[in-house]
């Protein structure tokens, strides 16, 4: 039997999941449009995205989140 190649993700792979993630999360929408636009590539460190996503942050943003449970004041 031979032994099947794989690769890893790169540490920077990782952090374009998790933005993904977290934009999918903060607009409430569907992650699969996000990845399925992933353009990767193999790098030495493992496989890298080209193209990561921007997650953009301000105050109209902060102010709509929902807090879940009781929070200290």
């Amino acid at each position: 039997m031979s032994k099947a190649k794989h690769t890893n993700l790169s540490k920077q792979a990782i952090g374009a999941l998790m933005m993904a993630l977290q934009k999918s999360l903060m607009e409430q929408s569907d992650i699969v449009p996000v990845l399925e636009g992933f353009k990767i590539k193999q790098s030495p460190e493992g496989l890298v995205v080209l193209n990561p996503p921007i997650v953009r942050f301000n105050e109209d943003t902060a102010h709509n989140w929902d807090v879940v449970g009781d929070q200290p004041e």
